[in-house]
């Protein structure tokens, strides 16, 4: 009598979901397609498709912890009673949130913009513009505000750029950098 067994299956949602992060990391959002995903895991296209919807439904998941991690920060700096405060707040918030998803930041690389569309990450773009004013000193003046853009896109590209730094040789290069570059917020 033959019986033949199942052959354990290695298509398991965290696989596929290590996989796609290192496809994205490697070729980007747009550049990597679900049988891209499938091939690294070694499994069918509809075998990703049993356990995620689309490959949005992907990146939704991947992303879930650092976008709760970002709606967390912007309520702290909301509670925050002063410019000072608020300001402070951010930058470590910010440093520590990117230095801590810097492998979900490297595979959005040069592809922010575009996902901002998609309506599950649409709430994004007024938690940025908050960050913003809050790096601001909630300034309105142009120096002021350009300056925290530049730090805030700065510090995103800056985290993917240095693998070789450990979290807490990142974390203090760039909190320095903050604290020199950051104009104090005006009373």
């Amino acid at each position: 009598m033959l019986i033949l067994m199942a052959r354990p299956t290695p298509q398991t949602h965290d696989e596929i979901l290590a996989a796609a992060a290192r496809r994205f990391a490697a070729t980007g959002y747009r550049g990597t397609s679900l049988q891209d995903i499938a091939t690294e895991v070694g499994c069918s296209k509809a075998a990703v498709l049993y356990h995620f919807a689309n490959k949005e439904a992907i990146l939704t998941e991947l992303m879930a912890p650092a976008i709760e991690a970002l709606c967390s920060l912007d309520e702290r700096i909301a509670e925050q009673h002063g410019p000072a405060d608020a300001q402070r707040v951010a930058a470590e918030g910010f440093v520590d949130l990117a230095v801590r998803f810097r492998n979900e930041i490297a595979f959005l690389r040069g592809e922010f913009p575009e996902l901002l569309q998609q309506p599950v990450f649409a709430h994004i773009q007024q938690i940025s513009e908050r960050l913003i004013d809050a790096f601001a000193g909630h300034s309105e003046r142009a120096s002021a505000r350009v300056t925290a853009l530049v730090l805030l896109a700065g510090i995103a590209e800056t985290c993917g750029e240095f693998a070789d730094l450990t979290d807490q040789e990142l974390g203090d290069a760039l909190l320095g950098l903050l604290r020199r570059a950051l104009e104090p917020p005006v009373h």
